[in-house]
Parts: structure tokens; sequence; C-alpha cells
């Protein structure tokens, strides 16, 4: 369902365009690991998944399993809650590893948070924590790279700006990009995972951005 809605949503706001590599692949069981800039790339993400045939499991911070409607949503459908700085945080990757189990894509967003910028400009993907390293040192689970830019567009900032930025964003349709990356193994100890799921979030972080004309994907 959050898929359909994500798909419905996103072109009110937006111009949305997704790319990807080659040898890219939405396999199941996959573990799809995305940057996060705004509160509105989730949907973006999603959204682009669905156009490729993907409709993934979603860990996501546990605070909107008690948004009304939505919290019975993300609970009916399987969705991973987290809960972040609790000894519980560990709970969401045994329940991840038995939905990678099943067949099921997860959708984990390894920087855990949103960036503290105001502004509405792209940057790389912040430092990334161990969870997503050590679900796939679990599971052996092949990682799939996906770059968005064009979120902060639709909303960044401070709560007021971004109020008025969902509010004005079915005026402005800002242009939106999702890139997904080849899949890759993760190997090496949990630093070195860590490090190369990064550096390939970032690489198709850049590939979106550039497609946008982001001044700080273009530098790089």
């Amino acid at each position: 369902m959050l898929s359909r809605i994500a798909d419905l949503l996103v072109p009110a706001v937006g111009r949305l365009s997704v790319t990807a590599d080659p040898r890219a692949e939405l396999a199941p069981g996959s573990i799809i690991a995305a940057n996060h800039t705004s509160l509105a790339d989730p949907a973006i993400v999603i959204a682009a998944l669905r156009r490729l045939g993907a409709e993934p499991v979603i860990m996501a911070a546990a605070g909107l399993w008690r948004v009304p409607l939505l919290g019975r949503a993300l609970a009916r459908e399987g969705h991973v809650p987290v809960i972040r700085g609790d000894r519980r945080a560990a709970d969401a990757l045994d329940v991840a590893a038995d939905a990678l189990e099943q067949g099921r894509m997860i959708l984990i967003y390894a920087e855990g948070g949103l960036p503290r910028r105001r502004d509405a400009a792209e940057a790389a993907p912040e430092t990334f924590r161990s969870g997503l390293a050590r679900l796939a040192e679990r599971t052996g689970a092949p990682v799939v790279p996906v770059g968005q830019a064009g979120a902060r567009r639709v909303t960044s900032g401070s709560t007021i700006k971004q109020l008025a930025g969902i509010a004005t964003a079915p005026l402005r349709r800002p242009e939106l990009h999702v890139h997904v990356g080849a899949p890759l193994a993760l190997t090496g100890d949990r630093a070195v995972r860590t490090a190369r799921a990064r550096t390939a979030v970032t690489t198709a972080w850049r590939t979106a951005a550039a497609h946008l004309g982001e001044p700080a994907a273009l530098a790089a």
C-alpha cells in the first residue's frame, strides 16, 4: 500500500526520473541502501523502486508507528521499526534478517538520521552506522546502493521551512532523481564493509545529483 501511495503522491510534488546502472539488479532477498537527506526522500525512493518492480520492507524510526493510520499500515505490511539509542535496536536486525530469508527486500538508511543542514543543497552521504554491515554479514545478502537527489528541494531546514516546502511543492514541482547502482557483496571486517557500502551509495548519489546539475556532485 505504501508503494502505491508514494507512486501517486510523488508526481504531485515533483518531477521524478529514475536511472539504473546496466548491472543493476533488484533481486529478492537484497538489501537496498539509500542516502537520507529529507523527510520526503523515503517516499521518493519507494516510488522510484516501484517503477522498477520492487516493493521493499522499510527499516524506519519507531516513532512513525505512533502516527495514526500510518502506524497501522506499517505494522500490517511488515515494515521494521528501529528504536534508536536503545538495546532493542538490535531486534530490528533480527526482523530484517527474517524478511530477507523470506525473499523480501529491505530498504535501510545507514546514516541513521537526517543531516542538520538548513539549506536545500545536496551533499554526500554522512557517516554510516554499522547496522547495514552487520545485516549483510549475518545474511550474506547483496547490497544494492541507491542514490537520491532533489528531496531537499521538496522539504528541508527549519520546521516552518519544511511545512512551507511541502505546501508549495505541488506548484514548484522540483526535479527529483533516483539512481540504482549495481549490487555488491560486502566482504572484510565490519569497518571495511561499512566503508564500501558508503562509497557505493555515494557514487549512486553523485550520479543522481549530477543529473540535476547539483554543484556538490559536479565539483566532485
